[in-house]
């Protein structure tokens, strides 16, 4: 993503968060394969917009399954430019999104996903136990479908740091940062969060088990990509789309960079180079690998020495 979010083009993005209804939640534990759907609806609702200007527009999205207590909660987070490429490819053109008209779209879309998989979807017990000759499931679907659903839409922004910063922050966020743990004590873990309700941090306690169980439910399965990219991003078009967008806007093609090495994260994050011999001070290199010869006999008697930074 660190790679991805160098080719992004400076201009004006656009942030939205489209969100489900409660009663919606527990059906993607019991039908893990509608989340696969959902991200391709918030981006088709963009992209219905744009289609009446005919443009093609930057899409990305991260799928989130967590509120911030670590409850369920599905929503899907996507920024998009506030512009794109004309059919014919030769300008660039200008657009903005109506809140109101995207709520319906990914309303209707979304209730439209469960009426038509409705013979293959398993409905999680809670709901189960109101369904009955008098209260269908497809009236269930109406119930949802006369609410108000919640898309937020944030302004508009130029300033292209904060909205790479912005799309950083999703690549790889897990359900609760570290610096929300407050305390632990081999029995209990403790936590704060904002409260969307009340505006204000919260501390919630949860045994061992009861944490663990909160938050290895958010874990993926196998192989499932929580970041997707739409519109002129998406991989299969970017390579022939992406140079012609940068033309258009008047900039630079970046140039790619070669992620990282190990040692290079070593030193930016803990100011430590694990390359350099901490004995001698000169640069330690690669000359052969051992297996199953050293005994970790032999690492540990040195090991006390080497923590201590003392010669042997």
């Amino acid at each position: 993503m660190e790679k991805q979010n160098n080719l992004l083009p400076n201009t004006s993005w656009q942030h939205i968060t489209f969100t489900l209804p409660s009663e919606l939640w527990d059906f993607f534990w019991y039908n893990r394969w509608l989340l696969n759907q959902i991200g391709l609806i918030a981006a088709h609702s963009v992209k219905a917009l744009a289609r009446k200007k005919n443009l093609a527009l930057g899409i990305f999205i991260a799928i989130h399954t967590f509120g911030r207590d670590l409850k369920r909660n599905v929503h899907i987070h996507l920024s998009v430019t506030n512009g794109g490429l004309t059919q014919d490819l030769t300008e660039w053109k200008n657009i903005f999104f109506h809140q109101p008209t995207l709520m319906k779209i990914w309303r209707y879309q979304i209730i439209q996903l469960f009426r038509n998989a409705q013979s293959k979807i398993l409905v999680p017990p809670g709901i189960q136990k109101k369904l009955n000759h008098t209260f269908t499931f497809n009236q269930f679907l109406n119930q949802l479908y006369q609410k108000y659903w919640i898309v937020h839409c944030s302004k508009p922004s130029t300033d292209h740091k904060k909205n790479v910063a912005y799309l950083a922050r999703y690549t790889k966020r897990p359900p609760i940062a570290e610096s929300k743990l407050k305390h632990y004590d081999g029995n209990d873990v403790a936590f704060k969060y904002l409260d969307h309700n009340t505006k204000t941090n919260r501390r919630f306690t949860l045994t061992v088990d009861q944490f663990i169980s909160r938050f290895i439910q958010h874990i993926p399965d196998k192989g499932f990509r929580m970041i997707r990219y739409y519109g002129f991003l998406a991989h299969r078009v970017r390579g022939k789309l992406l140079p012609i967008v940068y033309k258009l806007l008047g900039q630079e093609r970046p140039l790619t960079s070669l992620p990282p090495t190990y040692a290079e994260l070593i030193q930016i994050n803990f100011n430590f180079n694990p390359l350099i011999c901490i004995l001698c001070g000169a640069q330690m290199i690669l000359t052969a690998v051992r297996l199953g010869i050293t005994k970790v006999n032999e690492l540990l008697a040195c090991h006390r020495e080497l923590a201590l930074l003392k010669k042997i």
